[in-house]
This record gives C-alpha cells, sequence and structure tokens, in this order.
C-alpha cells in the first residue's frame, strides 16, 4: 500500500520523510535530512509513524543544524537498546504472521471484523498509559494499549491482510474537555471508505459481548461523537454498510423493537440494535425501557439497557439475577483516551 501521508507531503518534505524511515528502520545513531524546521520535522516524523506502525521502537528525535550545510542531523530517540528493539522486532513479526496465516484468502469484510474483534476480545485499555501502549507492541505483545497503539495495530494488521488502511488523529478540543488527541482508522472496501473505532468499540463491551457501534459508520454518523481530523483524510459518504445495517440489526419501528426484545430475553440473549426511527428522544428511551422490563418480566428474568446516545445503539440484556441498573448510558471513550 503507498504510503498515506506521504503522498501528501510536498518534495522536501518526502525526503525528509524517507531519510528518517531509513534511519530509524536501519537503527542509525544519526542520519542527515534536508533543512526544515523543527516543527516541520515534528509534524513529518509523527506522519511516518502513522503510515509505519511497524517503526515502534522510534519514540522521537533531536536535531542539529551547521551552518555551512543546509540540512540537518537527525539524533534518533529509541524505546530500547538496539539488542532489545531487535529481539521486540522479531517477535512482532512472528506473532503478526502467525495472527493473520488462517485469514488469509478470506472475504476482506470477514477480515475487517476478524480485526475488530481480536482487538475487543485480547486488548484492555491502559489507563496508566505506559509508553509501549501507544505502540503495536502493547496491543500484540502486553495486551493493552491506548487509542494510539490500536489504531496502529489495526492498520498493521489490515496492511499484512491488503486491506486499505490509515490512522486518523483528531486533536484536543479543550472547549469540550476533551484533553488529548484521539486516533481511529479509516479502511477502504469495496471501493469505499468508512470509519472504524475499535477503541471506542472495546470500551463499550462487557464479558464476551463485542459492540460494533463504530464499524463502518459514514461521516455523518461518525462525527457525531469524534472530533474533526487534523489531517486530510477520505470523505466517508456510504451509509449503508455500517454494522447493525448490514446485519439487520437497524429498526426504523417500536413495535419492531418489541417484538425483537421479547424472542431475546426468552433465549436470554443480548439484543443489540440501532435505531434509526427518527432522533432517539428520552420519550423512546423510556419506550424501549419499558419494552425491556416486559420482555423480562415474562420470563421471570431481569432486564437492562445500555444507551450509546450519540449512535442511537441500545443494548437490551436479560440474566436471572439483577445486574445493577435497570436503564444506564454509555460514554464511548474511556475518558482520557489517547495521550498526546
Amino acid at each position: 500500500m503507498e504510503p498515506y501521508y506521504y503522498n501528501q507531503m510536498n518534495k522536501q518534505e518526502q525526503a525528509a520523510y524517507y531519510a528518517m524511515k531509513e534511519g530509524f528502520t536501519s537503527l542509525a545513531p544519526s542520519f542527515r535530512a534536508p533543512g526544515l524546521t523543527g516543527r516541520e520535522l515534528s509534524d513529518i516524523f509523527f506522519k511516518l509513524r502513522l503510515d509505519c506502525p511497524e517503526i515502534f521502537y522510534g519514540t522521537g528525535f533531536r536535531y542539529r543544524s551547521h551552518p555551512a550545510s543546509a540540512g540537518v542531523e537527525i539524533l534518533p530517540e529509541y524505546l530500547f537498546e538496539k539488542p532489545k528493539i531487535l529481539t521486540h522486532k522479531k517477535a512482532m513479526q512472528a506473532r503478526l504472521s502467525k495472527l493473520v496465516r488462517p485469514m488469509a484468502g478470506k472475504d476482506e469484510k470477514e477480515q475487517e471484523l476478524w480485526i475488530h474483534d481480536f482487538i475487543c476480545t485480547n486488548v484492555r485499555y491502559d489507563k496508566l498509559k505506559k509508553p509501549y501502549s501507544h505502540e503495536i507492541i502493547g496491543p500484540l505483545g502486553q495486551g493493552v494499549g491506548v487509542c494510539e497503539g490500536i489504531a496502529k495495530t489495526v492498520k498493521l494488521l489490515c496492511d499484512a491482510l491488503g486491506i486499505w488502511c490509515v490512522i486518523a488523529v483528531s486533536d484536543a478540543n479543550p472547549e469540550k474537555r476533551i484533553k488529548y488527541r484521539h486516533a481511529w482508522n479509516v479502511v477502504r472496501l469495496g471501493g469505499a471508505y468508512y470509519h472504524l473505532d475499535a477503541t471506542f468499540d472495546n470500551s463499550l463491551g462487557q464479558g464476551n459481548a463485542i459492540r460494533y457501534d463504530y464499524v463502518n459508520l459514514d461521516d455523518r454518523r461518525f462525527f457525531r461523537d469524534h472530533e474533526p481530523a487534523m489531517y486530510p483524510i477520505p470523505a466517508c459518504s456510504d451509509k449503508e454498510r455500517g454494522y447493525y445495517r448490514e446485519k439487520k440489526l437497524s429498526f426504523t419501528k417500536t413495535d419492531e423493537v418489541r417484538k425483537r426484545m421479547r424472542q431475546a430475553a426468552k433465549k436470554k440473549r443480548i439484543l443489540t440494535f440501532c435505531w434509526r426511527g427518527g432522533y432517539l428522544t428520552r420519550e423512546l428511551v423510556k419506550e424501549f425501557a419499558a419494552f425491556c422490563e416486559e420482555a423480562a418480566g415474562e420470563t421471570g428474568a431481569y432486564g437492562a439497557l445500555r444507551i450509546n446516545w450519540p449512535q442511537a445503539v441500545l443494548e437490551a440484556s436479560f440474566s436471572e439475577t439483577p445486574s445493577g441498573q435497570a436503564v444506564m448510558f454509555q460514554e464511548a471513550n474511556e475518558g482520557e483516551i489517547c495521550g498526546e
């Protein structure tokens, strides 16, 4: 796959990008690059690591310029010493090959859902935000990560399976009390582009239940609860491939919601669905909560309703024991999602 952010750069920026990629890949103690400003070089390095998540061991750099030279000398900073980096690189490559081998040759949609489910079942959010949680070594090696490390892991797995994928990043927004950047992915399936946020879905799932609220969303739905991307990303305009819509779990009539809840209660199953019958109002939520309670009562079970309001996704569960609040509103962001 062509490096996405590299292709958005001018010739001088591309030369610096290439020099950084070569230098960090070879674990060089120093290397030369075009004489751009520190801000420009930092931006190029940031984009390089979005294009190339396999360079997980490069944490930053210092640089020095020489008056008689048009270029600068880059002094890379690494997460580990060289022998340890080589050991981790070998382990990551082996882990990646083993993971994707069973999915080779599968349909791209099946591959995408497998990647999403791998994150949701094998990676837990690292609230302590250890340095390696921002890189693939966290999710793949330690089973923990923050949004940046998760988005990089999704891209690495997509690249290995031949799915077009980029990492999108939004900036902080103090006015909305959003303190940190957030990262997610944009994938291309069947020629159309879609947003995929495995971190948000990971924060919603409980137990063995996987959520798909942020799988293959268009721009209109996705940016209900996401900030705009810092850098240009492809427009995602197709509204037809959201997970719940494709699985016929996207309802527009309250009678259908009631019917499906009763079916789920009889089988003690979880029903997760998206509401598309207009705005999800508090009156509708009360009605759906009443349906959940009614369905639970018919089977002698306890019902609970969890609601992702921005995406109008509701999860109705039924069990033989109370599970806490009957109605709970979810916030799919883990609070402070991703450090800068």
